[in-house]
């Protein structure tokens, strides 16, 4: 997957992402952290999520924290090799 081209890599990330959003059944907690990360960081947006749960908020935090050194095209690999281990995620293109 590191030898895709930035626009085919760019493709296969939405689709995982657009996968995810349809998906009807309890992700894990620490998976769904992880793919909020990923996200966040393949989309250039590192700022802290404000919302009105602190607790989950410091997760979300906590998370972004440690997964910060990632460039936004490992995030997305990242990304897509979560859904394809969880998730059976396959790509279409």
């Amino acid at each position: 997957m590191h030898d895709l081209s930035k626009k085919e890599l760019h493709i296969r990330f939405q689709e995982a992402v657009d996968y995810i959003n349809s998906y009807n059944n309890m992700i894990p907690a620490d998976i769904l952290l992880n793919l909020y990360a990923f996200y966040r960081i393949a989309n250039g947006n590192l700022q802290h999520a404000g919302g009105s749960k602190p607790l989950i908020n410091g997760f979300k935090a906590n998370a972004l924290f440690q997964l910060q050194h990632l460039s936004p095209s490992q995030a997305k690999i990242a990304y897509i090799s979560l859904c394809e281990k969880e998730f059976d995620f396959k790509s279409r293109s």
